[in-house]
């Protein structure tokens, strides 16, 4: 033994220790799960969203893979990815989480998958130097209490995580609404008992109803919801106004004088709260009652889901020329692309409010002009914390008629849809006309000189014209847009309370199109003299959040609830926002339709779109989960010719510039060889060769 110690501690043990750690270590690094993520978009780890639904796990959660052993690539790059995947899930959930591999070589494994309704996949494979295709299982299923969900062939990494995500999220929605929450929900009714007097229909019976709602939903969500009713002072009605915009009352009582009140129902939870629709309204024969007390329970229901989880339905506003959610030139493609995860609800504003469980309505294209009772909603809906999707035309395009019609073009007069007002209350103007580039888009024409004719009216937009910090937009590599007009923000972002973020912008030599307006590329050349000296950039695409100030003084409605009656007066006009809320605007609604959407949604554009619609629904997290790991970054080559230098700088250049940068080593190298012989040994004549 001791001969062996000394052995061990003597220089010829070195390589044996050596060869010894290196075993270890491999031992070591098969068991344990070590990744560094050095990518700017973290492409390589868990996003946020992911940690936080399996860390919220209330029943177990059981992930089945079937995967074919042993795939010609690239597809076995996959298998590894969802393994790597799976291991960091389950290092971040809690113990309901748990996943298994099976091996597929055995028919009751096959049997196993068939049952989930996964299917195989025909794959290419080179094999002894011939193409051919083969079968194989690429596919996931997913297990949570009753609810049962797969992901089937799975020939691509990309937006794995973000299916996985999204997939266990919408099965723990569907399971429960407040499973996974932390924290309590709260319902309050606030109702001033001086109420009483004024023989309101079914004020008697307020509570009664509210609270029998309430132990009917609460049962439903594990009984974590609590209740209270609240008779406020007369001192603090106002500041419960200015917090949750609810009803407040003013009368005057020939034995009592002059009072205030309230009457509302609030749901909240932490900073976040939700009005539940409850009012007090005049009835036809000119009595006051409270409304909403018929579907109290569905709405409590619905605005619990909009509260406390990610609202899967989305209002879309009818009527006024907008583009339809069932037309292929419409926004068909916009509600195929989010139909994954959303719905859309059809509101027409003239005969209907806004649903109270919605956190974001869509306008898109309106060419008619909405009523002020129509865009009022709308106002308070945002003051009320809601957020609203615009995208709005600057000009409505009117096709020729007649014989000659085939040879005219398209005439185009402004659009005035007055959701202008909403906007240049907070800041916000668009401009009648449309944003022109030279960094654009560019098709083949035989029609053109060199055969290739730019549409100056669809810019593309490369990464450093697009916000680099918002998640909408930080991980695209470039979008195209199309018909686009300007956007000015400058009073915005001069506002107080307002974040204004511009997501995307036209490049410096951009210039505005507002008269004689066409659509033909043939019609349209670069500015030349003093205009071009005017061309700069132009925001195309904003982003507002914060608290935003109401478009309106008072409500338009001829026969308001501020004069229900002689005796009480109704004040529920909110001047300025009560909540958060956001905005997104862009001149051009024809990044809904199927002209920039493409069929399979992956495209920059329709990327961009589907991040709008979850920034603004609470879903920041899968912006960047989406994106991260694509491929989206465009060169900025404007000519064949820097195409080529580009592409074949990265060829032959390259290696060309590592062999000179070596060839220049070699050189520094012997030169300081030789000034070191030439200062210690001048009378050396030799020469410095290594």
């Amino acid at each position: 033994m001791k001969r062996f110690i000394e052995y061990l501690k003597s220089p010829k043990s070195d390589v044996v220790l050596f060869i010894l750690v290196l075993i270890l270590a491999n031992l070591v690094g098969h068991r344990a799960f070590l990744r560094v993520d050095v990518t700017s978009p973290k492409s390589y780890s868990l996003s946020q969203a992911s940690k936080q639904v399996v860390q919220t796990l209330e029943e177990p959660l059981s992930v089945k893979v079937f995967f074919t052993d042993n795939l010609p690539a690239p597809y076995n790059q996959v298998s590894q990815y969802i393994k790597d995947l799976l291991v960091e899930y389950k290092a971040k959930a809690n113990k309901n989480f748990s996943y298994e591999f099976f091996n597929m070589k055995d028919q009751a494994n096959e049997r196993i998958a068939s049952n989930y309704g996964l299917n195989r996949v025909q794959i290419q494979q080179v094999k002894n130097n011939e193409v051919g295709f083969t079968q194989a299982w690429m596919g996931m299923a997913f297990d949570y209490q009753d609810a049962k969900e797969v992901l089937d062939s799975l020939t691509s990494s990309d937006g794995l995580e973000y299916k996985i995500t999204t997939t266990i999220s919408k099965m723990i929605a569907t399971t429960s609404t407040l499973s996974g929450l932390k924290g309590d929900v709260t319902l309050t009714l606030y109702a001033s008992s001086a109420l009483s007097k004024f023989n309101i229909s079914g004020f008697n019976q307020l509570e009664e109803t509210v609270r029998d709602a309430y132990k009917a939903v609460n049962k439903k969500n594990q009984n974590k919801i609590s209740f209270q009713t609240i008779d406020p002072a007369s001192g603090d009605v106002q500041n419960l106004i200015k917090t949750y915009g609810i009803q407040g009352l003013n009368w005057q009582d020939p034995e009592t004088g002059a009072g205030t009140g309230a009457l509302g129902l609030v749901l909240s939870h932490e900073n976040s709260f939700r009005l539940v629709p409850l009012r007090m309204a005049r009835t036809l024969f000119g009595g006051n009652a409270i409304t909403g007390m018929d579907t109290l329970e569905e709405s409590i229901e619905e605005s619990l889901k909009s509260l406390v989880s990610k609202t899967q339905e989305i209002g879309y506003i009818t009527g006024h020329g907008v583009k339809e959610l069932t037309s292929d030139e419409g926004s068909k493609r916009l509600e195929s692309l989010v139909s994954d995860r959303y719905s859309f609800k059809e509101i027409d504003l003239r005969e209907e409010d806004i649903p109270a469980g919605l956190a974001s309505v869509v306008v898109a294209g309106p060419v008619g002009t909405f009523e002020d009772r129509e865009l009022y909603k709308l106002d308070q809906f945002l003051m009320r914390g809601g957020n609203l999707i615009l995208f709005v035309d600057a000009f409505e395009a009117h096709m020729p008629e007649g014989q000659m019609a085939y040879y005219q073009q398209p005439t185009y007069t402004p659009i005035s849809s007055g959701i202008e007002k909403i906007l240049e209350a907070n800041g916000v103007t668009l401009g009648k006309n449309w944003v022109l580039d030279k960094n654009c888009f560019v098709q083949q024409s035989q029609y053109a000189p060199d055969g290739k004719m730019p549409i100056y009216f669809a810019p593309m937009l490369h990464k450093s014209l697009l916000d680099k910090k918002n998640p909408i937009t930080k991980n695209l590599g470039y979008v195209i847009f199309l018909q686009n007009s300007a956007i000015d923000v400058t009073g915005a972002q001069a506002a107080n309370g307002i974040k204004t973020t511009v997501l995307a912008k036209s490049s410096a030599e951009s210039w505005l199109m507002d008269k004689n307006i066409s659509a033909n590329p043939s019609f349209i050349s670069e500015p030349t003299g003093d205009a071009a000296k005017e061309m700069k950039s132009e925001n195309l695409a904003v982003l507002l959040e914060g608290s935003f100030k109401s478009a309106f003084e008072a409500s338009p409605e001829a026969n308001s609830a501020e004069a229900a009656s002689d005796a009480m007066r109704i004040t529920e006009h909110l001047s300025e926002s009560v909540q958060s809320g956001k905005i997104f605007v862009t001149g051009s609604s024809l990044l809904t339709t199927g002209q920039l959407i493409d069929e399979n949604g992956t495209q920059p554009i329709a990327l961009f779109v589907r991040n709008v619609i979850d920034y603004l629904n609470g879903e920041e997290d899968l912006c960047t989960m989406r994106t991260k790991g694509l491929s989206l970054n465009a060169l900025k080559a404007r000519t064949a010719a820097s195409a080529n230098l580009a592409k074949y700088f990265n060829q032959f250049g390259l290696v060309v510039l590592i062999v000179l940068i070596g060839f220049a080593v070699w050189q520094v190298r012997n030169s300081r060889r030789r000034q070191i012989r030439l200062t210690y040994n001048p009378d050396d004549s030799r020469e410095v060769t290594k």
